[in-house]
């Protein structure tokens, strides 16, 4: 069999299993799998995200709490991504988590579980993308602020050039979605050379480096809680950093609380229906994805721990972006620090396009399956470039909208960030919940994809949803204390919200209109219909030998 013959074969039963999910091939296959890790690990990024959360964790219990933690957050994240990865490898969908609970959940609850899952899932895409944008124009704003030290950045230079950057990741997914795998590609080996460049040179560079004591043994409380709720609280920022399965690249400014970073599963699920092979190479992207970051990040989160100066003055930077002040006192260069905060930029600008190629896909699954308002027009997806311009361009406006919140209000900006993390941390918590209930009410399905954990699976499934459950509580607890009206954690009220705007939506339309893959049973598609999907495949080959005869 020629390559050319083999890789038509694999594309062609990857659009037979998509078939028999109950939809049409309708976006192009155009990543592989060093592309797709690529693509996901721009959004990963753990060892910038950790540079982000770095004055948290300190003053909530210290380096030694975030390295630790860090080691264990990392093995319970690895338990979310195993249990995604067999999952996705079952069912290929671009609705990733929604897809999978309308598959595997008791059938009672199965679509209104599919229709929250899916709110929860893409208000948190949407949110971080916006989150995203505004990440990228503070570090742009704080290197000129850095060089310039007159200039005063003001709210309104933040929230236009986010839009900037909004509209130009909305150029390239409209115009150039044939350069995302080669863009995924590069920035796969340019994330991995950045790392070492940044780990390296500020260990050179930094004359000044904290004691091992301080990295490994003291503990440090500025929370005004207790020793041991201090602790949960540092737990939580070093969660931040390995968002069990999100990718963006999380940073901490003084404009911001915290800002969640990775979505691996959730984006390599989301854009299967673009990847070649995807039943079978999916899955690795996603387990590869975070053992990479795990790594970096708990390489790059000692080097900075040791590199890391006054405590004080670093979280009260006028650069708005404590990491800059890192490179400055590291390397006591304006022009050596800006080209360490360049190479994280590129990183930031690039985990913005990813960012709204995976909300934008997201929107055009719910809306095949009659999720959202308009459904017809956002699942339309353009001929030519064969890519959903409608939910793109929804994508873009949503992450505008919500940049805008910052012309008025930081506080509502942070309560947007919350609303991204915990809308994540639950979307992926419900496929987990979908599959042990299964397990209880014996509607349990065997997953019919070639990558399965097998008896390990239901094991995985619950250590996960244990870890989720438990992180997505502690991420409404409030950081500081005595708590008032200023630092009070909002999020289980704008969760709440969410939450009761799903449910409303779908008693007054989604409950006749929502349809979700249509599996009858979840027939298992590549083992109990092995027949059928070699016969049609055998019969594409035969097509496309006479189209070239």
């Amino acid at each position: 069999m020629s390559t050319d013959e083999k890789l038509f074969r694999e594309d062609a039963q990857e659009e037979t299993v998509l078939e028999n999910l109950g939809y049409q091939q309708e976006l192009k296959r155009s990543f592989g799998l060093l592309g797709m890790i690529g693509f996901s690990f721009s959004i990963v990024t753990s060892w910038t995200a950790l540079g982000g959360v770095l004055i948290v964790g300190v003053e909530s219990g210290g380096p030694p709490v975030m390295i630790y933690s860090w080691i264990g957050i990392s093995i319970f994240a690895l338990a979310v991504a195993y249990s995604m990865a067999e999952m996705c490898s079952a069912y290929p969908l671009a609705g990733g988590q929604y897809s999978w609970v309308a598959v595997l959940a008791p059938p009672k609850i199965a679509r209104g579980l599919s229709w929250v899952t899916g709110w929860f899932m893409i208000t948190g895409l949407l949110a971080m993308g916006a989150t995203n944008n505004f990440i990228g124009a503070n570090f742009i704003l704080g290197q000129a602020n850095l060089s310039f030290p007159s200039y005063t950045i003001e709210r309104w230079h933040t929230v236009l050039l986010a839009y900037l950057i909004a509209l130009i990741s909305t150029g390239v997914n409209i115009y150039g979605p044939h350069l995302l795998d080669r863009i995924s590609r590069f920035i796969l080996l340019w994330n991995i050379l950045s790392f070492v460049i940044v780990v390296v040179t500020i260990l050179a560079t930094n004359d000044h480096k904290q004691t091992a004591s301080f990295v490994f043994h003291d503990f440090q409380n500025f929370t005004g809680f207790s020793t041991g709720f201090a602790a949960i609280l540092g737990l939580l920022q070093s969660s931040f950093g390995m968002c069990c399965y999100d990718a963006p690249g999380r940073f901490r400014t003084r404009h911001i609380h915290h800002f969640d970073t990775n979505t691996y599963d959730d984006l390599v699920a989301h854009m299967t229906e673009e990847m070649k092979n995807a039943s079978r190479e999916a899955p690795k992207a996603i387990i590869m994805s975070v053992y990479i970051g795990a790594i970096t990040g708990f390489v790059f989160l000692i080097s900075v721990c040791f590199c890391i100066g006054d405590i004080s003055s670093t979280a009260s930077s006028t650069t708005g972006v404590p990491l800059i002040q890192i490179f400055y006192d590291s390397t006591g260069s304006v022009v050596g620090a800006c080209f360490l905060s360049s190479m994280i930029v590129i990183i930031v600008l690039v985990c913005a396009n990813a960012l709204l190629a995976e909300s934008s896909r997201s929107l055009f699954a719910f809306a095949r399956d009659h999720g959202l308002p308009f459904s017809s027009l956002f699942a339309k997806v353009e001929a030519k470039r064969q890519v959903p311009v409608y939910a793109i361009l929804l994508a873009c406006a949503v992450q505008m909208a919500l940049n805008s919140i910052y012309f008025g209000t930081l506080t509502g900006f942070n309560t947007v960030i919350s609303i991204a993390t915990e809308g994540f941390y639950l979307s992926y918590a419900m496929p987990l919940l979908a599959r042990t209930l299964s397990w209880f009410t014996g509607d349990a399905k065997i997953l019919p994809g070639p990558y399965t954990l097998g008896r390990y699976g239901i094991i995985m499934n619950v250590i996960g949803l244990i870890f989720l459950v438990f992180t997505s509580i502690t991420f409404n607890f409030p950081t500081l204390a005595p708590v008032d009206s200023g630092n009070m954690n909002y999020t289980s009220a704008a969760i709440g919200i969410i939450g009761l705007i799903s449910i409303i939506t779908w008693l007054i339309s989604g409950r006749k209109a929502f349809t979700g893959p249509q599996i009858a049973g979840a027939v298992p598609v590549l083992e109990g219909r092995a027949a059928e999907v070699l016969d049609n495949i055998d019969k594409k080959l035969a097509e496309k030998s006479e189209t070239n005869d």
